[in-house]
């Protein structure tokens, strides 16, 4: 699990609105984590087998991306992730507003699958 708050260098769109891709990036991330904590190897991101974006993220909102490996093949590993928004920025209130939410809000939820070549396995 990691947990990133989005600045305004992530805005991609009007209005401080976060890319979608930006998630991705952090599903990435967590994938490496999993894959070395597997088989001792940064692996490589095979792909996508779907993708839910459910709700905008905005500049100044905390998310948190996290990953569980469902399969383990020969050398490929099927990852679930799921991304929560964990404070929300409020900038309807100040530019420096934020609330801590008690229910994080489900925000973006993905399959893939990585692969860790067979002579890279360590474990």
């Amino acid at each position: 699990m990691i947990r990133v708050r989005m600045s305004s260098s992530d805005v991609h769109y009007g209005g401080d609105l976060i890319s979608g891709a930006k998630i991705l990036e952090l599903f990435g991330d967590v994938a490496t984590e999993l894959l070395i904590e597997n088989d001792g190897d940064e692996g490589l991101f095979a792909g996508y087998k779907k993708i839910d974006f459910l709700t905008p993220i905005y500049a100044g909102d905390y998310i948190e991306a996290m990953g569980k490996i469902t399969r383990i093949g020969n050398t490929s590993r099927d990852i679930v992730f799921e991304a929560y928004k964990v404070i929300q920025a409020r900038k309807d209130i100040s530019s420096s507003a934020a609330d801590y939410l008690e229910k994080p809000i489900l925000v973006v939820k993905a399959e893939g699958t990585c692969v860790v070549k067979k002579e890279n396995q360590r474990k």
